[in-house]
């Protein structure tokens, strides 16, 4: 997901097997709390970005609205893409510890598509550590929350590792909404909240 004028892009590692996904495009498992994070941070309301319910059901569907989230992001100017373009899972689960990587992304080539793009974050530590032997210009890996100076193809870019919106990371859903926020906050997509 590139819009042509975003200015933040966002990069995880590699999607969950077929079996764990509740919409066809990026954090599609409905346990990740990425689109909770990102309603909490733009509407305030974790459940701005799941499917409606259909029927006499109080609760939505157990899915998030891919398009409603690209549409968003594309408003929005925030471009999503995986570090990793081919991957083997060793445990068969979505835990990035046992993510074999085949292949990495064209960095480069996403780059040159979105022009405008200055701020990059990492969806945790897996996907920073990838970037940063890409990147390979021996940049020291940030802790969770900070943000470096990023250069990459002739760009000044920065790069803000964020915590993993996985429900196994050990952080509450307010404390990952607050990372994610003030990320969007430094890179001018959000108003900071008073």
């Amino acid at each position: 997901m590139l819009p042509p004028k975003a200015a933040v892009m966002m990069m995880g590692t590699f999607p969950p097997k077929e079996d764990k996904r509740a919409m066809q495009f990026h954090y599609p498992n409905f346990q990740n709390d990425m689109w909770r994070v990102y309603g909490l941070v733009f509407f305030n309301d974790a459940a701005h970005f799941r499917m409606p319910s259909h029927g006499e059901a109080a609760h939505s569907e157990k899915a998030f609205d891919a398009e409603k989230i690209k549409a968003f992001l594309h408003e929005r100017g925030i471009a999503s893409c995986p570090t990793v373009l081919k991957a083997a899972r060793e445990h068969g689960n979505a835990s990035d510890k046992f993510l074999k990587v085949v292949e990495t992304v064209d960095l480069a080539a996403v780059l040159a598509k979105i022009p405008d793009c200055r701020h990059i974050c990492t969806t945790g530590g897996k996907a920073t550590e990838i970037l940063l032997d890409i990147q390979g210009g021996g940049i020291k890996m940030p802790k969770t929350g900070e943000t470096v100076p990023f250069p990459f193809a002739g760009r000044d870019l920065t790069l803000t590792r964020l915590p993993s919106t996985s429900r196994a990371y050990p952080l509450s859903l307010a404390k990952k909404a607050a990372a994610y926020r003030a990320f969007f906050e430094m890179a001018g997509l959000c108003e900071k909240q008073l």
